[in-house]
């Protein structure tokens, strides 16, 4: 059996040291584009293939990132894993998955350090203190994706955050309704403690406050495509009393309640019901629901929280939070500026 190719045979057909080798394999690097040439013909012609393992128990780097969620049911997440992925392979990262059990993440934990990774992102998850703590402890970088560091002095001190601005896009949906003529403006919350969901109905009730009206109805969904459906039978089954319009916290949720206000309960949107989401996923645009939502960029996000993961990686490296700030994209399932709502003696289904 023939033996593999090595770094010095590489050097010695390319006719350069081997540390010019090592530095051609190596992202971020410095090395001459001729070198790099040579090399990676030599290489080519050998057959050789850098070995990522070995390269790490000598920089101590793995350039391994986790990135640990707790469900990929929401469209926003998806997008989130290809951009992240695609800019830290570009830099010559991988990206390791964990899904979590539940909303926190201690399950995975040991499984995570075990990787000897470089940083981790968590998106969709819940930080524990006891993460916090492991991850500290072992030098490893934390950054929440969309969420923000609970309460606790411990996590505001050790863990980075990046976020759009959700309580800014929760005061935008109630002034886009209630300027629009709506008045019976009812909350479709998703999970009850993640900041997400706090912030943006936070905003919310404030701008509503601030122009003396009143959050109609409350329902929560959990973030989860049936409870948002279940959530809206309930909310919307009196039909005296209904709500003329609705924020849901995400675009997830707000298809689910598009499609019982319209298939279930024969209501009209916007005519009848207003509804707006948060997110702007691919799907809020498509044709069957052309829905109005708070736009979060999810490039500018990404690239946030990359430039963290390598701050944080740095020696007496400080956490911080950065917030990304979002706008309203309008489409068709809230009235036009122009239309007049519809008249109170009409009858609902």
């Amino acid at each position: 059996m023939r033996a593999s190719p090595t770094a010095q045979d590489v050097a010695k057909l390319a006719n350069v040291s081997q540390s010019a080798v090592s530095r051609t394999f190596t992202p971020g690097a410095s090395v001459s584009e001729d070198t790099r040439n040579r090399v990676t013909i030599a290489a080519k012609s050998l057959g050789y293939r850098p070995n990522a393992m070995a390269r790490s128990l000598i920089t101590r780097r793995s350039r391994i990132i986790a990135l640990v969620m707790s469900y990929l049911e929401n469209q926003f997440y998806p997008l989130v894993i290809e951009k992240l992925s695609q800019k830290l392979q570009k830099q010559g990262y991988h990206v390791l998955m964990f899904i979590s059990d539940g909303n926190e993440t201690d399950g995975v934990l040991d499984e995570i350090l075990q990787y000897q990774i470089d940083g981790v992102v968590m998106a969709s998850a819940m930080l524990s203190q006891t993460l916090a703590h492991q991850c500290a402890d072992s030098g490893v970088p934390v950054v929440l994706f969309n969420r923000v560091p609970d309460t606790s002095a411990y996590a505001r001190h050790t863990t980075s955050s990046v976020t759009s601005d959700n309580r800014r896009g929760g005061r935008l949906v109630a002034e886009l309704l209630l300027a629009r003529g709506h008045r019976r403006i009812a909350f479709l919350a998703g999970l009850e403690q993640s900041s997400t969901n706090v912030e943006r109905e936070r905003g919310f009730t404030e701008a509503m406050a601030q122009a003396d009206a009143a959050v109609y109805r409350r329902a929560v969904g959990h973030y989860s495509f049936e409870g948002a459906k279940q959530a809206t039978r309930e909310m919307f089954g009196e039909p005296g009393l209904r709500p003329d319009a609705v924020f849901v916290a995400n675009d997830h949720m707000a298809i689910a309640v598009m499609d019982v206000l319209r298939g279930e309960l024969g209501l009209r949107v916007p005519e009848d019901v207003g509804v707006v989401g948060f997110d702007d996923v691919p799907q809020a645009a498509w044709g069957a629901y052309r829905l109005t939502t708070v736009v979060q960029s999810v490039e500018q996000m990404v690239a946030a929280t990359v430039e963290l993961l390598h701050e944080q990686m740095q020696p007496d490296a400080l956490p911080r939070n950065v917030v990304i700030g979002c706008h309203l994209v309008e489409r068709d399932s809230v009235r036009a500026a122009t239309a007049q709502p519809p008249s109170p003696t009409r009858k609902h289904p």
